[in-house]
């Protein structure tokens, strides 16, 4: 009997030690959830941050989709029907129907296009976004930059979109692409600004700084708005970069203050006046950074300068880096050409410039870039001074400034001197528009030049 007492005695001794120990154990592991203070950050509604986030989209479309018409154009050419027309000229007349876009720009009914919406073109029609067809009158063109004016008339005043300022427009900001694609009427599709100042290199020489945008464009809407979401106009939708010929993803249009700037300038002057710093340039590269020791790699490299000429009198000088016009940001080339598009002969404009690592501002009176298209011989010409011409050795010539055609673009002909055409002494280009203008279109033009290397050479263009 005292054994089991014993025995029940450590039992009940052992079993208060082990539950004595458990609950030791336990309570020093347990975790403890406690009730946090409350927060002094009040969280937004998601709502409310949705709503802030969406942008409307539906005003800019119902201010600029009535302003933008369908440009039809009609065009005759003659085919020839036998060998003697083929090689004589001539055949039968047939006409061609093509179509783009336009933006009524003004109440009394100016509209802004391509070009190449109305080139060549026998008459021109315009429909409205009612439906309304009117006859149009073409007003002038400038093939550079793809803009061309025409005009409608009613008695009373149209729908039109108004300007914006494309030198502020951002990268990311929205933008509407309004038009008339595959013929498809008032057709608004939406994206946003994805580069500025693109340089689509369609071939040597013809630098032009477009806007970059993934708006949906296609075929037709060629000369439409591009607006943003206020509804005012801050380029006109000119081309695409694709394979198949259609949109692929993004696609270009004329800077708004370059084609206002045009258009200025046809119903001012009746052609286009171009301003330039007189300077030559071009973009940093490995290879002007190593041999000037350039330390940095954004900007544009001025390579020389035109005597007499606005940057030459402000005291620009060779080797210095452009790095602003008027406050604006230059990286390249396209940034430089995009802003001068849009200023005039006489316009000063500020230059920033590094010189020897020092940022330094010059004001620079623009001068009138003087040019003649010599379609026959695919190259652009302008007026050199005489101090130029000395320093080559010449008496008498015109600058070939660019190729118009990417065939001639091969044969690298920019800043040849043409001395003479057809054996007639050429001192300026007011003697090419002579010449060219009074040659017989049936006889070979004789073009005589000296190339970079001093040599005198001479092309015949059949």
């Amino acid at each position: 009997m005292k054994q089991t007492i014993r025995l029940f005695l450590v039992a009940l001794f052992a079993g208060a030690i082990t539950l004595g120990g458990y609950k030791y154990f336990e309570e020093e592991n347990t975790i403890r959830f406690e009730t946090p203070q409350q927060s002094k950050f009040i969280p937004t509604s998601l709502s409310a941050t949705a709503a802030e986030m969406t942008t409307d989209f539906t005003e800019a479309a119902e201010k600029t989709v009535h302003a933008v018409v369908h440009v039809k154009n009609t065009t005759v050419s003659r085919q020839p029907t036998n060998i003697f027309e083929y090689l004589q000229g001539g055949g039968q007349p047939r006409a061609m129907v093509g179509s783009g876009s336009g933006v009524i720009i003004s109440p009394d009914g100016y509209i802004v296009t391509n070009n190449h919406v109305i080139a060549n073109a026998t008459n021109l029609e315009v429909t409205l976004n009612n439906n309304k067809t009117y006859k149009a009158e073409l007003i002038g063109t400038d093939p550079n930059t793809d803009i061309a004016l025409i005009k409608i008339k009613d008695d009373s005043d149209f729908p039109y979109i108004p300007f914006g300022d494309s030198n502020n427009v951002k990268i990311g900001e929205w933008v509407l692409a309004v038009g008339n694609p595959f013929n498809l009427t008032s057709t608004v599709t939406a994206g946003i600004i994805s580069a500025k100042a693109r340089d689509l290199n369609q071939f040597d020489g013809n630098t032009q700084s477009f806007l970059q945008t993934d708006a949906a464009v296609n075929r037709g809407n060629s000369g439409g708005a591009l607006v943003n979401t206020r509804g005012e106009l801050i380029g006109i939708n000119t081309a695409i970069t694709s394979e198949t010929g259609s949109y692929v993803g993004y696609s270009f249009a004329v800077p708004s203050n370059n084609a206002r700037k045009v258009i200025e300038d046809i119903l001012e002057y009746g052609n286009v006046q171009r301003g330039i710093l007189g300077i030559q340039v071009g973009n940093l590269n490995p290879q002007l950074i190593e041999k000037y020791g350039i330390n940095v790699t954004q900007g544009v490299f001025v390579g020389g300068i035109e005597k007499g000429s606005g940057a030459d009198k402000a005291g620009i000088k060779k080797g210095d880096i452009i790095k602003q016009l008027d406050g604006y940001k230059v990286t390249k080339f396209a940034d430089l050409s995009g802003y001068l598009g849009s200023k005039r002969p006489k316009d000063v404009v500020e230059v920033t410039v590094l010189r020897d690592g020092t940022e330094r501002k010059f004001p620079v009176e623009l001068i009138k870039l003087e040019t003649f298209a010599i379609d026959d011989l695919g190259v652009e010409v302008k007026n050199i001074t005489p101090e130029e011409l000395k320093a080559r050795g010449l008496k008498n010539g015109v600058e070939v400034t660019r190729a118009l055609s990417p065939e001639i673009a091969r044969y690298k002909l920019e800043g040849i001197i043409i001395t003479h055409i057809n054996d007639e002494p050429i001192n300026n280009i007011n003697d090419a528009k002579r010449i060219m203008s009074q040659r017989d279109y049936h006889t070979p033009i004789k073009m005589t030049f000296m190339d970079g290397s001093g040599n005198i050479n001479s092309f015949i263009f059949r």
